[in-house]
């Protein structure tokens, strides 16, 4: 199954290469030329993979992971780099890097790298599948739903939508938001698809309970949260 991943790469060549190829093994694959724009990017954690230039411009890559760890966002990250030394390769892991590429490399190996960091994320996400906020409990292996114990079926976009609100409990997220990290649009058509979803949305999760969860933040989304 196809997992999303960041390229945070400014290298016009480069990037298109990696785009290309992970996109035809089935893969969703986004992009960013700098290291502002990559943290950002990042920053929502609903990456299964980042996969990082080391030389960047305006925020170096060593830089943006060590911002994202601190953030306690644990994507696993590939560090591509064409410093080579040890010493090099011992600064990218310590600032919270799973793995380190030296440039130039085969396609081939990249490919076998990131496959192995998949795999691994996968075994932690099969050690503890359930995320939980108040009574509402997401099942990620089995994409089973469940509040108060009792499950709810979602369609597909749905569950995204959920899984994604879920991922980022507590913070305001924003139609724009929405469209490009569930609907991958990155413009804004001129539709009510986004109010249609969360509404729907909101009315499974809530109905029947007394608490709600999925909050309208006038001017400016949406939050999930289980606080009143």
């Amino acid at each position: 199954m196809g997992r999303k991943i960041l390229i945070i790469e400014d290298d016009e060549e480069t990037a298109g290469y990696l785009v290309r190829g992970l996109s035809q093994e089935g893969h969703t694959v986004e992009r960013a030329d700098n290291g502002q724009d990559g943290l950002f990017m990042a920053s929502d954690g609903t990456f299964d993979l980042l996969i990082i230039d080391r030389m960047l411009p305006g925020l170096d890559g060593l830089s943006v992971l060590k911002a994202l760890r601190a953030a306690k966002i644990a994507s696993p990250a590939l560090i591509l780099s064409a410093l080579a030394s040890v010493g090099d390769r011992i600064e990218g892991l310590e600032s919270g890097s799973d793995d380190y590429l030296v440039k130039p490399f085969s396609f081939a190996e990249l490919l076998a790298r990131v496959n192995a960091l998949l795999r691994r994320s996968e075994a932690r996400v099969a050690a503890d599948p359930v995320m939980i906020v108040g009574d509402l409990e997401i099942d990620l292996l089995a994409r089973i739903v469940r509040r108060g114990g009792r499950k709810i079926d979602l369609k597909p976009r749905e569950y995204s939508l959920l899984e994604y609100f879920v991922r980022n409990e507590g913070r305001v997220i924003t139609r724009t938001m929405l469209l490009e990290k569930v609907w991958h649009y990155h413009f804004e058509p001129n539709t009510n698809v986004i109010d249609v979803h969360v509404s729907r949305l909101r009315r499974k999760l809530e109905d029947g309970f007394d608490r709600p969860l999925l909050h309208t933040v006038r001017g400016a989304g949406y939050m999930l949260s289980a606080a009143a």
